[in-house]
Protein backbone atom coordinates (compact mmCIF):
# COMPACT_ATOMS: atom_id res chain seq x y z
CA UNK A 1 0.00 0.00 0.00
CA UNK A 2 1.20 3.53 -0.89
CA UNK A 3 0.14 6.85 -1.42
CA UNK A 4 -2.23 9.15 0.97
CA UNK A 5 -2.94 6.04 2.84
CA UNK A 6 0.00 5.30 5.12
CA UNK A 7 0.24 7.59 8.28
CA UNK A 8 3.49 9.42 9.31
CA UNK A 9 4.69 6.45 11.00
CA UNK A 10 4.13 4.31 8.62
CA UNK A 11 6.33 6.32 6.08
CA UNK A 12 8.89 6.70 8.35
CA UNK A 13 9.13 2.32 9.44
CA UNK A 14 9.30 1.46 5.12
CA UNK A 15 11.85 4.36 4.87
CA UNK A 16 14.16 3.02 7.91
CA UNK A 17 13.12 -0.95 6.57
CA UNK A 18 14.40 -0.25 3.49
CA UNK A 19 17.43 1.65 4.05
CA UNK A 20 18.29 -1.40 6.49
CA UNK A 21 17.82 -3.81 3.51
CA UNK A 22 20.35 -1.96 1.09
CA UNK A 23 22.62 -1.56 3.90
CA UNK A 24 22.38 -5.47 4.17
CA UNK A 25 22.24 -5.98 0.25
CA UNK A 26 25.51 -3.58 -0.40
CA UNK A 27 27.62 -4.55 2.80
CA UNK A 28 31.56 -4.55 1.16
CA UNK A 29 33.09 -8.05 1.28
CA UNK A 30 36.44 -9.82 2.17
CA UNK A 31 38.12 -7.21 -0.17
CA UNK A 32 36.15 -3.95 0.96
CA UNK A 33 33.86 -3.53 -2.16
CA UNK A 34 30.05 -4.11 -2.65
CA UNK A 35 29.56 -7.03 -4.26
CA UNK A 36 26.50 -5.36 -5.72
CA UNK A 37 28.48 -2.06 -7.21
CA UNK A 38 31.88 -3.60 -7.13
CA UNK A 39 33.04 -0.16 -5.79
CA UNK A 40 35.40 0.32 -2.49
CA UNK A 41 33.15 3.27 -1.64
CA UNK A 42 29.59 2.63 -2.23
CA UNK A 43 27.16 5.55 -2.94
CA UNK A 44 24.10 3.42 -2.65
CA UNK A 45 25.07 2.27 1.14
CA UNK A 46 26.55 5.83 1.76
CA UNK A 47 22.95 7.24 0.84
CA UNK A 48 20.97 4.56 3.01
CA UNK A 49 23.32 5.85 6.20
CA UNK A 50 22.58 9.39 5.25
CA UNK A 51 18.63 8.14 5.62
CA UNK A 52 18.07 6.26 8.91
CA UNK A 53 20.73 9.20 10.08
CA UNK A 54 18.41 12.04 9.25
CA UNK A 55 15.48 10.11 10.21
CA UNK A 56 16.58 9.41 13.41
CA UNK A 57 17.74 13.08 13.85
CA UNK A 58 13.89 14.33 12.77
CA UNK A 59 12.73 11.75 15.54
CA UNK A 60 14.74 13.13 17.98
CA UNK A 61 14.06 17.06 17.16
CA UNK A 62 10.69 15.86 17.14
CA UNK A 63 10.56 14.17 20.31
CA UNK A 64 12.38 16.91 22.43
CA UNK A 65 10.48 19.78 20.69
CA UNK A 66 7.30 18.35 22.37
CA UNK A 67 9.04 18.75 25.99
CA UNK A 68 9.13 22.42 25.72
Amino acid sequence: MTGPFLSLAQIHNRLVLTARQVLRQHRPGTDGRCPVCRTAGCPVADAARDIIRTVSQVRLWRVTGQDR
